[in-house]
Order: C-alpha cells, then sequence, then structure tokens
C-alpha cells in the first residue's frame, strides 16, 4: 500500500494506491486501515478511482467507512472492477437519513471528539485470482483540532 507524498496530495489529506497485491493481502472479507480522523475532526469526501484495469477476478467490491466489520459510511458496495469512473460519497453517511446531501455540495460527515480508523473492507470469493488491477483512494479530513 503506497500512500502519496504530502506536496503531491492537491485537495486530498489522504490518499492510497492500492495494487492487486496489496488487496489479495487484505483478503476476502479482510478489512485494513488506510486513514485515521483526527479528534475533533470529520470526513468531507472520499473518491476511489480504478487507474489499473482487474484482470483475474469479477466480482471485487470495495466498502470504506468507520465500521471495521461493515465500513460502509464512505463509500458503499463499490462493484470495483466493472467501475469505469471514479466514484465519490456513495456510503450511508451521504445518502441516508439526516446527512443526506441534496444541495450537490460535499459535506463533513463522522464528526467526533475522538479518533476514528478508516476502512477498506474487500469482498471478493476469488481474490486469490487478481493478477492485476490498481485503485487510488482519497479522502479530505478536516481536523478543527489543529488550530487548538
Amino acid at each position: 500500500m503506497a500512500k502519496v507524498a504530502i506536496n503531491e496530495l492537491g485537495v486530498f489529506t489522504d490518499v492510497v494506491s492500492l495494487d492487486h497485491n496489496d488487496l489479495i493481502a487484505i483478503g476476502n472479507g479482510g478489512t485494513r486501515i488506510i486513514a485515521q480522523i483526527p479528534a475533533h475532526g470529520a470526513v468531507e469526501l472520499v473518491g476511489v478511482a480504478k487507474t489499473v484495469a482487474v484482470a483475474g477476478t469479477s466480482s471485487l467490491v470495495f466498502d470504506i467507512g468507520t465500521t471495521s466489520a461493515d465500513p460502509d459510511e464512505f463509500i458503499n458496495a463499490l462493484d470495483a472492477d466493472a467501475m469505469t469512473n471514479p466514484v465519490f460519497n456513495t456510503g450511508d453517511q451521504y445518502t441516508a437519513g439526516t446527512a443526506t446531501n441534496t444541495s450537490g455540495l460535499s459535506q463533513a460527515v463522522k464528526q467526533g471528539a475522538a479518533v476514528q480508523d478508516v476502512y477498506i473492507k474487500v469482498t471478493d470469493a476469488a481474490i486469490a485470482s487478481i493478477t492485476a488491477g490498481k485503485f487510488v483512494i482519497g479522502l479530505r479530513i478536516i481536523n478543527l483540532a489543529k488550530f487548538a
């Protein structure tokens, strides 16, 4: 798992790159911490882009969020091998309940007074057969505590 250098981040605070070997290491139903939301922070934006086509599987699904067993707050049930365009903010925190965003603008979600880990969950019964593929995940995390 590669992380991007500070001067390359642009509008993102965290960027992670996962290739097919990283996905095999995570395993079917496995999770990996890819970022942290600091205390008194929140997440404004999460995006996933497929930068290298997937080979060896056709059932690759990603979830990204803060609940280790079912991290779907930011990205929910993304059909990763079939995606043709980047995907942003499709998780439960962006699409359900009081967090529904009807303005077309991004908004901060998962606010908390304590540090929260951000997980990716990989679901694919054929993950051991994947021979190619690369994904870039970008997050924009707000950290108000740094101004305290």
